[in-house]
């Protein structure tokens, strides 16, 4: 079997908070005194029930892990550390999603928090190799109008380069908020050419899915793994040329699905939907993106051409320029030669 770690390929799912290394988050803690629940530490990926409950105590973790981040030196080192090890695995395009308000307080405000991420991801992705781009996300926990003032704030930075803002998101809990009222926000960022990538269609089903499409026209979609559940549904997204991020680790460390084998990645596949794996939060959940292809191979029985085209999906779905499309592209063909 073809090492996966060497096939090019694009992860267009991971949280800022969510991606740092289990040592970073001690060093942080350690620096700043903060006492780190054990959860956050034992190595074990989170096990929880797909309810409000299992969602609050998750959100409490990632909370905790925020708390850790306090600086502009700790928001470059993040950065770069997750440009590091999309490198290790093969990602040769990031797009990070990062909420700025969470780490405004510490550098005067959401612009400086932003132009930290964005000057850091043209820093890693100049020393890496691996492409940095960013998506900024508000959350369905807080007010409309604070998407509004993050929409605004990404379409001044505007771009598909490195270091520059690609898409627009919506986090968070999805039972929280009416999707419906964020649609303003994605029409401020629609004008200015960024992707429209909210979650939608984890927790929640192809209901909820229906409902995203609907009011906040994505080109990807957060999760969306439960539209399989509705054909109707599915076949709508398939022929709107809609990207799914399907994070096989989080669905299993949510409670969506109790293994991997059972997240609907086949049928998804087969349905004619882009796939674009992603790992989401690996702090929390144990496992980085090569781990969510080796997920794809042992548990779904893909082969190493089904592997090389969910990597091609992935970069086709990414906002890199057309060079960089094609010699990533190129990269997954010889990545299948030399096997």
């Amino acid at each position: 079997m073809r090492d996966l770690a060497t096939l090019p390929k694009a992860h267009l799912h991971l949280h800022f908070t969510g991606s740092m290394r289990p040592d970073t988050l001690r060093d942080l803690a350690t620096q700043y005194g903060v006492r780190l629940p054990h959860a956050l530490v034992d190595g074990d990926p989170l096990r929880l029930p797909p309810t409000e409950r299992g969602w609050f105590r998750f959100q409490r973790l990632y909370d905790a892990a925020r708390a850790c981040v306090r600086s502009e030196a700790d928001m470059r080192r993040i950065v770069l550390e997750a440009a590091q090890d999309d490198a290790a695995e093969g990602s040769g395009r990031l797009e990070i999603q990062v909420d700025p308000t969470s780490y405004a307080p510490f550098v005067g405000g959401i612009t400086p928090a932003v132009e930290i991420v964005l000057d850091a991801a043209r820093s890693a992705s100049a020393a890496t190799g691996t492409e940095v781009a960013v998506v900024v996300a508000a959350s369905r926990t807080r007010h409309p109008l604070d998407a509004r003032t993050l929409a605004r704030l990404a379409a001044q930075y505007a771009g598909e380069g490195a270091g520059e803002v690609v898409g627009f998101g919506l986090s968070n809990d999805e039972r929280r908020g009416d999707t419906a009222e964020f649609a303003r926000a994605f029409a401020i960022a629609r004008r200015a050419g960024l992707a429209s990538v909210p979650h939608g269609g984890e927790l929640l089903g192809p209901g909820h899915v229906h409902e995203v499409v609907r009011e906040l026209v994505p080109d990807r979609l957060g999760h969306g793994v439960r539209s399989a559940e509705d054909r109707r549904v599915l076949d709508d997204v398939v022929d709107r040329g809609i990207a799914l991020e399907v994070c096989p680790a989080s669905n299993v460390s949510l409670g969506v699905y109790e293994e991997a084998g059972q997240v609907p990645l086949g049928a998804l596949v087969d349905a004619g939907a882009q796939v674009a794996l992603g790992a989401d939060d690996p702090l929390l959940f144990g496992s980085r993106l090569v781990g969510q292809y080796e997920t794809a191979r042992r548990e779904h029985g893909f082969s190493d051409t089904e592997l090389a085209d969910l990597a091609r999906s992935s970069i086709r779905a990414s906002r890199a320029s057309s060079g960089t499309k094609r010699r990533l592209l190129a990269g997954v063909d010889d990545w299948l030669a030399a096997g």
